[in-house]
């Protein structure tokens, strides 16, 4: 083998190793470490093209991971202008949007064509889902999570956030049954106690309210300032979504 073909062989192993660091398959990689590997296979244009797009993704990541946002998104819209039919792409763009400003007309856009792209995107049904519940779109929000559910049964936090909404719409029993199924797949959801005490205690059903919001507290003492009793009476508010 000739000098020049052990060069080439240590060049390419030398640009598998960067991106292999910004790819970051095995998690072991410090965030420091993926933003410079992306960075250095960015600069070296070890990718022509659109091929490029998933080294802008990938270094996105490690920006918001970081908290660094504004690079973050960046980065997102570098990608997406490479790959505009990626609807991993506009769900993760969406997300720092989200996070990143209060107005989320272009965080649920982006929720929007992910969702188009990809109908079985359950992660970009979750998060619509949780803007039009804050929206106070409650029929939008429960037609979200319920096909989220069809798709991902096993989820519990998604029959959880249901059952909330279920409550917002005064369908008490259907909140029970929701949270009960999020108590089925994780027993140790406080939230998913405290809402289906909510439901029992809107039934009048006071001897379940009890146990369930008991129970809550017992696992999240947080809970217990969602909790007013005066005199004999207790009234009991919903915690943050």
């Amino acid at each position: 083998m000739t000098q020049a073909m052990l060069c080439e062989l240590q060049l390419n192993w030398e640009k598998h190793i960067v991106v292999e660091a910004c790819v970051n398959r095995d998690g072991k990689a410090t965030l420091p470490r993926v933003i410079q590997a992306c960075t250095e296979s960015l600069d070296r244009k070890i990718f022509e093209g659109n091929e490029r797009f998933f080294l802008f993704a990938d270094r996105a990541a490690g920006y918001f991971a970081e908290g660094d946002k504004p690079h973050a998104l960046d980065d997102y819209n570098e990608a997406i202008k490479l790959a505009p039919h990626n609807a991993e792409l506009f769900y993760n763009r969406g997300v720092v949007l989200y996070a990143a400003k209060p107005d989320d007309d272009a965080a649920l856009q982006d929720f929007n064509t992910a969702i188009g792209l990809d109908p079985k995107q359950v992660r970009a049904l979750h998060q619509r889902a949780k803007i039009y519940y804050v929206r106070s779109n409650f029929n939008a929000s429960l037609a979200d999570y319920s096909e989220a559910i069809r798709l991902e049964p096993k989820t519990a936090a998604l029959w959880r956030e249901r059952g909330r909404v279920c409550l917002q719409q005064h369908d008490y029993q259907g909140a029970v049954r929701d949270e009960a199924e999020a108590i089925q797949l994780d027993p140790r959801s406080a939230q998913a106690y405290f809402l289906r005490g909510v439901a029992f205690a809107r039934l009048r059903d006071s001897n379940n309210a009890s146990t369930d919001i008991k129970s809550a507290v017992d696992l999240d003492p947080s809970l217990a300032h969602y909790v007013t009793i005066e005199g004999k009476t207790a009234s009991l508010a919903l915690p943050p979504l």
